[in-house]
């Protein structure tokens, strides 16, 4: 097949999309040949379109003489001469050289050039013999790059804006590249762009979507990641030119809900989140969300594809709805009767891994599943806590729940389908607000929590902050805290220090919320 295309071949080259997709250790299998009025080798724009295609070769041919006859029997020239270029394997040695024999396309691509070369020495070439070696080359680079099959290979894109400071933008790609690891993928690299605005069809703008996509081909990824919200025309824009899927920060967080639900209750509830993310991402899915039929007897008043699963998944939805309501019902019916006891509960919340779930092991016995990772709980649970009583010092049942950790700009859709879970923190009489003063964006999760608690539809009750892990900090970060929230418990809950004093202050909580109702 011939496929011609006028301009450079950067303006010609194929649509990633458009391209076998053979992996990072394979060529595409198609070979350029461009022709050039200037003498001299490809450029660099020429290379980075031949990297972003994979391309067996290039071959430019720069062509002298040109002019036209006299009848209008088109233009004469001839070859002067020809230059062969192709890809070679990443050694990961920087080459430095003057000469025009290797060029370092950005992000470690190397192609080789030749020296200029009549047509006929081109046409000895072997050009089988050319892919294969270099397909062998590419092969034990694979290899040696290689990490499990079953993780996805990711390169993560952040947008730095004016509304955020470098900081805080740290900060937010530290937390993705934490999310990105819990969801079961590999990061293998970072790329970070800083904009006035975004940019409304890519976000990032063509040339950084240029340069992704050139890193994609160069470290055989296979998915890329935003640090924020995108459209679905955005992420229709950035697969058609990057090549590989890409989803945003809101999807990572989605697929870890998905694989942490235990409890019926909570997939039931990520299946509505997801489907609720899914719906209006459904158009431009391409030829699988075409019309049903095709050719006689086929057109006129159908439905497409799209309007079927789109109608389906709606259905699913209502459904789904349904059942969260039957779920809050009964919840609800739990905790009236836990208040006809007159049992005082206290709700555990905090930021995601800020050591909720241990902290309920060590003050109740539990054995609940802790582990050092981003929403390694999901389910809400209860135990019973006995508190010394604020002023007779005899045992008081108290009821403590773990809630699902929050999250920096918590997606609107989990904010929905968890209301069921979330209501466990409006309900009780008191908050535990749990802290992880290890990290260093302590202040800003703080926040972030605080801003999620203001969303609620019910004003949740009075809050103790308790700060965790202060046998991981230094003395200067407990000093800073201590003079922020004076009124504050310093604790470690994996090694028991403080719990005494903040079964103490929780009595005192417990006491003063429910003498208010």
């Amino acid at each position: 097949m011939i496929r011609v295309g006028v301009g450079t071949p950067r303006q010609t080259q194929i649509p990633p999309m458009e391209l076998p997709r053979y992996g990072a250790e394979r060529l595409s299998g198609i070979r350029c040949i461009s022709t050039n009025l200037k003498s001299e080798p490809p450029n660099e724009a020429a290379l980075t379109a031949m990297a972003l295609q994979r391309l067996d070769a290039l071959v430019v041919l720069n062509i002298t003489g040109v002019g036209f006859t006299k009848r209008g029997g088109g233009a004469t020239g001839y070859v002067k001469e020809a230059y062969l270029a192709h890809l070679v394997a990443n050694n990961r040695q920087l080459v430095t050289t003057k000469s025009s024999d290797m060029s370092m396309v950005d992000a470690g691509i190397y192609s080789h050039i030749s020296p200029p070369l009549s047509l006929d020495a081109l046409a000895d070439q072997d050009f089988l013999e050319l892919v294969e070696s270099l397909e062998a080359e590419f092969s034990r680079e694979y290899v040696a790059q290689a990490v499990d099959a079953d993780h996805d290979r990711v390169v993560i894109v952040g947008v730095l804006t004016d509304n955020t400071s470098p900081q805080q933008f740290e900060d937010i790609i530290a937390e993705l590249a934490r999310l990105v690891d819990t969801a079961g993928g590999d990061v293998l690299q970072t790329l970070q762009q800083k904009r006035s605005r975004i940019h409304p069809q890519t976000v990032i703008g063509e040339g950084k979507v240029q340069e992704v996509a050139l890193t994609v081909q160069t470290l055989g990824a296979n998915l890329v990641v935003f640090d924020r919200d995108l459209s679905p025309s955005q992420v229709r824009n950035l697969e058609a030119q990057i090549g590989v899927r890409v989803v945003d920060r809101t999807e990572v967080i989605l697929d870890i809900f998905a694989q942490r639900a235990q409890s019926g209750a909570g997939k039931l509830q990520v299946e509505l989140a997801q489907l609720e993310y899914m719906l209006p991402r459904l158009t431009g899915r391409g030829q699988a969300m075409s019309r049903l039929g095709g050719g006689i007897g086929t057109r006129g008043p159908g439905e497409t594809k799209l309007e079927t699963e789109r109608r389906a998944i709606q259905k699913r939805i209502s459904r789904l709805q349904q059942e969260v309501n039957q779920l809050q019902a009964h919840r609800c019916r739990l905790r009236q009767r836990r208040q006809h006891r007159e049992v005082p509960s206290v709700a555990l919340v905090g930021y995601t891994n800020a050591g909720k779930s241990t902290l309920l092991n060590a003050l109740t016995n539990s054995e609940v599943y802790t582990a050092d990772q981003l929403f390694a709980t999901l389910d809400p649970t209860t135990r019973r806590l006995m508190l010394p009583h604020a002023e007779t010092g005899a045992p008081q049942e108290t009821l403590m729940t773990d809630t699902v950790g929050f999250i920096h700009e918590l997606p609107a859709s989990l904010m929905d389908a968890f209301r069921a879970t979330l209501e466990e923190v409006t309900e009780a009489d008191a908050l535990l607000h749990l802290v992880d003063l290890s990290h260093p964006a302590w202040l800003s999760h703080i926040r972030s929590v605080r801003d999620i608690l203001a969303q609620m539809p019910i004003t949740p009750g009075p809050a103790l902050v308790a700060f965790n892990k202060i046998d991981q900090v230094s003395s200067e970060t407990l000093a800073l805290a201590r003079e922020e929230f004076p009124l504050a418990v310093f604790i470690s809950a994996s090694q028991r220090l403080g719990l005494e004093t903040l079964r103490q202050r929780l009595s005192l909580l417990i006491q003063y919320a429910v003498g208010n109702d």
